[in-house]
């Protein structure tokens, strides 16, 4: 392990835009301590440089953005398709979820769920006759394309997917099977 001089931890935790306190608080140890590591002028034990060495290092992680890990392109369908239609482009492409566009804007989703409680409700011949729009949920939550992973993280804890957007365009979509590849 190569040890980081006290101008280079401090300048990679300016590059992540951390202060010292935010990464005195990551590394449990006081703002007092990380600001005389940087200024050179006390002797860290191995292990606090350990912890600044750590917390920096998850902080250059989290600058993956929307951009790098989207899905694209993104399959979709309109409130007027048929049910059958976003049944037959999940099953091929072996998903759950669709956003639904109107004229490329991002207006609600239909899953496999809502598709199920519809079934259940209304009998199978009824919900395969239907339309989109009658079972359409709240959409996904947008992010640009610089949105921090940390972000996305959080949205997807409370949606199925996330859509990233750009200048009002549809760019890609992020599932909670693209944030898990990346621990492959």
């Amino acid at each position: 392990m190569e040890i980081p001089t006290p101008a280079e931890l401090r300048e990679k935790r300016i590059r992540m835009g951390l202060k010292q306190a935010d990464v005195a608080r990551m590394a449990g140890i006081s703002q007092s301590m990380v600001a005389r590591i940087e200024a050179g002028s006390v002797d860290p034990r191995v292990s606090t440089l350990a912890k600044i060495v750590e917390v920096l290092q998850a902080a250059e992680h989290s600058e993956i953005t929307a951009s790098e890990v989207m899905s694209a392109p993104v399959y979709s369908v309109a409130p007027d398709d048929p049910v059958s239609r976003a049944v037959e482009i999940m099953s091929q492409n072996s998903i759950s979820q669709l956003p639904v566009l109107e004229n490329g804007v991002p207006i609600g989703c239909i899953s496999e769920s809502a598709i199920m409680n519809a079934m259940e409700k209304g009998g199978f011949h009824q919900t395969h006759r239907r339309l989109v729009q009658d079972y359409m949920e709240p959409g996904f939550p947008t992010v640009p394309p610089t949105a921090p992973i940390d972000t996305i993280v959080h949205l997807l804890h409370h949606s199925h997917a996330v859509i990233v957007l750009d200048k009002g365009e549809v760019q890609g979509v992020i599932t909670k099977h693209d944030l898990i590849s990346l621990i492959t």
